[in-house]
């Protein structure tokens, strides 16, 4: 709004002319957030507070120590996000940008089906809210609709292709399948940012870090010089999505000002699917689709959990166990992991081992995390146990499963 506003007296006032460059603009917006954030974070969280009495309900199979640390911790803080850098963008970024438009309508559907998951689990008082096809058609649609408006305005040449990382001026032609892929990117971008929620502070700085270097890609993609220069694909218009990344990277610093252990607020499901979405559609928009880390490992997730969920006979991947195991063993809200503080799991838990020890490929290198899976499985002496059993079959399969994928990692 103000770039639309203020280049119409730059004749006047040539200082005006900073308004033109999306750097000035992205480092404002960033600004803008923080603060918004900052002076009315605390104003949300006594709001969110209010409404719930007794906060967002604590998983009865995690540590005890949260029962007491972290009752009455109210959820639904990706509010604060939201209101952040939906106004931080709306000032900053040129609303004739199509893809301004396209992000802010993926991010702020996405933050509101979180945020009835959210309501859902604080009115019934339980870790239980949206079942998951209620969550994923609805993020399907929207990705569909983002995937088409991404695909009509990208330039002819780009139309249902992808760009291959490491080769100069590379596309792939796939037709029919580009808006199949771009949804699966965005909705998988979304739901993996959702997963790596569950510590204080763990979900939203991976975001900024992810968000600096796509603000950095579609920059340069979006500039006709740089982008010749380096010899990558030059999408128009595509650069402005940075400013809505900028403020994205200031809302978070913000929200980890409250959200740092110990917590004052919990982001939820409003503000983590919401921010994947973000990412997707970033590295959808600048034909980045495989860069990103969460488009290249989400996939995985997605894939080994129904894997181990149908193998193992488990009804959920219990995927916040495996925070809280670790976090009760070896990892802290202010430590890293230590491998060596992993204890063995009993066999009652075996099942529920190979679901919880897979996500540790997400967080750690992957020979470490082949390491910890070992010395889970030996700890378990599955040799004892009848062949005949199902869930000794499923976890002995899943183990193939799981050694073959870190191979490939």
């Amino acid at each position: 709004m103000l770039p639309d506003l203020l280049l119409n007296y730059t004749e006047y006032f040539q200082p005006l002319n900073l308004f033109n460059y999306i750097t000035f603009r992205s480092i404002g917006a960033l600004l803008t957030a923080l603060i918004i954030s900052l002076v009315f974070g605390r104003k949300i969280i006594f709001i969110l507070k209010k409404f719930q009495k007794k906060g967002q309900p604590i998983r009865s199979d995690g540590p005890q120590s949260h029962i007491i640390s972290k009752s009455g911790t109210p959820t639904m803080g990706g509010l604060l996000i939201l209101f952040a850098f939906t106004i931080s963008t709306v000032l900053w970024a040129k609303l004739d940008n199509i893809y301004i438009w396209i992000i802010l309508g993926v991010a702020l559907s996405f933050g509101l089906i979180g945020l009835l998951d959210d309501w859902l689990k604080v009115s019934k008082m339980s870790s239980n809210g949206l079942k998951s096809y209620q969550k994923i058609i609805p993020q399907i649609i929207i990705a569909f609709m983002a995937a088409w408006f991404i695909g009509e305005n990208t330039p002819p040449g780009y139309q249902n292709s992808l760009s291959i990382p490491f080769l100069k001026e590379g596309l792939f032609f796939i037709g029919a399948l580009y808006i199949p892929f771009t949804i699966l990117v965005i909705v998988g971008s979304s739901n993996a940012v959702n997963l790596t929620d569950g510590l204080d502070g763990l979900a939203i700085v991976p975001v900024m870090i992810a968000a600096s270097s796509l603000a950095i890609v579609v920059y340069l993609v979006g500039h006709i010089n740089f982008s010749s220069y380096l010899q990558i694909n030059y999408v128009p218009g595509v650069g402005e999505i940075a400013v809505f990344l900028g403020a994205i990277i200031g809302s978070g610093l913000g929200f980890l000002w409250f959200n740092a252990p110990p917590a004052m607020v919990f982001m939820g499901d409003t503000g983590s699917l919401s921010l994947g979405g973000v990412i997707g559609v970033s590295a959808s928009a600048s034909r980045h689709e495989f860069r990103p880390a969460s488009a290249r490992s989400t996939s995985n997730i997605s894939l080994k959990i129904s894997v181990f969920t149908t193998q193992v006979g488990m009804a959920k991947a219990p995927l916040p166990r495996l925070k809280n195991l670790a976090e009760t063993g070896a990892w802290s809200d202010n430590k890293g992991i230590e491998l060596s503080k992993l204890q063995p799991v009993p066999v009652a838990e075996s099942c529920k081992v190979v679901s919880e020890v897979y996500t540790l490929s997400i967080l750690l290198h992957p020979v470490e995390c082949l390491q910890v899976y070992n010395g889970c499985s030996n700890s378990m002496n599955l040799s004892k146990f009848s062949s005949q059993n199902s869930a000794v079959r499923g976890l002995k399969q899943g183990s193939v499963v799981l050694s073959l994928s870190l191979s490939n990692s």
